[in-house]
């Protein structure tokens, strides 16, 4: 079984809407030997250890596409996930500096940024500061039909 952990600053806009989207392409395609999840390269969203729900505005924008989030909150990166995933997948460059601080490096080559799997790279758009969940849905949804491809070679 393959293992694949989304990762943005806060898992509250991002990387959970990569989750449940990649998910729902799995999903579609009867694909049942892969598991997903996300997580936070910060505790931001997390108090007392209890993570904060997907943020509003992007639970909306999932549902205008059919997605359901359902109970998922907050969640954070930890140095002990290397061993449990196979793929790292951060939104943008600074996740994936984070990324290798938490994990301490990246020995195995686990670690990729999303937009990489599309033919236009660069970050997924931050919706957090620009408030258009509808092009960083755009950017998640086609890096992940590119992962799609990859995947299912």
């Amino acid at each position: 079984m393959k293992r694949i952990m989304f990762v943005c600053h806060g898992n509250i806009c991002r990387s959970p809407m990569a989750e449940f989207i990649l998910k729902k392409m799995l999903e579609e395609k009867g694909i049942c030997d892969i598991t997903v999840a996300s997580s936070a390269t910060s505790t931001e969203e997390i108090w007392n250890g209890i993570g904060n729900p997907v943020y509003p505005p992007a639970r909306a924008e999932l549902g205008k596409h059919g997605i359901d989030s359902g109970t998922k909150r907050a969640v954070q990166l930890k140095s002990e996930d290397y061993g449990k995933y196979d793929l790292f997948i951060g939104m943008d460059s600074a996740n994936i500096r984070n990324m290798h601080r938490i994990l301490g490096g990246d020995p195995d080559g686990k670690i990729r940024k999303l937009m990489d799997y599309t033919d236009r790279g660069g970050d997924v758009a931050d919706p957090w500061y620009s408030d258009r969940f509808d092009i960083a849905y755009r950017d998640i949804y086609d890096g992940c039909v590119g992962l799609m491809n990859e995947l299912t070679k």
